[in-house]
């Protein structure tokens, strides 16, 4: 069995693990703009309490997004830096495909689709909808960066539950599903899960690089109107 870390910083939440063949060895802290002064210390903990060293590692998995553009730049250039050193491939991986997994894995049982929504700021969401038959995770459609007011017509008209931050948002919340967990974050555990299905194409290092979906011309605009309104 392959050895590959895995790191998240999409979210307020700061994670590192290691499967080491059939060992799990992990490390999960809630450190909102913690995350360049957490990270390559959770790494080296967790390879140190694993015995093994980076060039002992099969590839690095990352969370590349959509989430925090802060946090996203801190996993791309770490992982870049890692991989570098070593030249070991990194798998790029969905941070809402993360949030489907860890769904999967706290509601064993589960089958249907369920809608992931996170709070993307400036009354918006990422959204995407995933499949989960037993614990495995599938896409089902395009990840997207919608309004709130709107993401239940363009992307939630058929789900069986919900995941995700953006779910505790007006008037979101107000079509809650029955079956809803709006506290988690991506967890680089479940990201271990995702890279062991084999559906995630690895890719050189300087090819790592984080999916934001609202792309920096919009952010900008949309930045310049919202410190013109204060």
């Amino acid at each position: 069995m392959a050895n590959y870390l895995a790191i998240d910083t999409s979210s307020n939440a700061c994670s590192v693990a290691l499967c080491l063949d059939e060992t799990r060895f992990q490390q999960f802290e809630l450190a909102p703009r913690g995350h360049m002064q957490r990270l390559l210390p959770m790494v080296d903990s967790v390879l140190a309490h694993a015995g093994i060293t980076l060039s002992q590692l099969d590839g690095i998995a990352f969370g590349c997004g959509p989430g925090s553009f802060t946090g996203l730049r801190v996993a791309t250039g770490v992982v870049q830096g890692l991989a570098y050193a070593i030249d070991l491939p990194v798998i790029p991986i969905s941070s809402l495909a993360a949030l489907a997994q860890g769904f999967a894995r706290r509601q064993l049982g589960f089958n249907g689709v369920v809608g992931v929504a996170v709070d993307a700021r400036m009354d918006e969401v990422y959204a995407a909808r995933f499949r989960i038959e037993g614990c495995a995770v599938h896409p089902v459609g395009a990840e997207v960066v919608t309004s709130v007011s709107q993401v239940i017509e363009d992307v939630f008209s058929d789900i069986d539950a919900g995941c995700g931050s953006g779910w505790g948002l007006d008037p979101l919340r107000q079509h809650c599903p029955e079956l809803l967990m709006i506290d988690i974050e991506p967890d680089a555990q479940d990201l271990l899960d995702l890279v062991l299905t084999g559906a995630y194409p690895s890719v050189g290092a300087a090819e790592a690089k984080p999916v934001y979906l609202r792309n920096s011309i919009t952010w900008q605009k949309r930045q310049r109107i919202r410190d013109t309104s204060l």
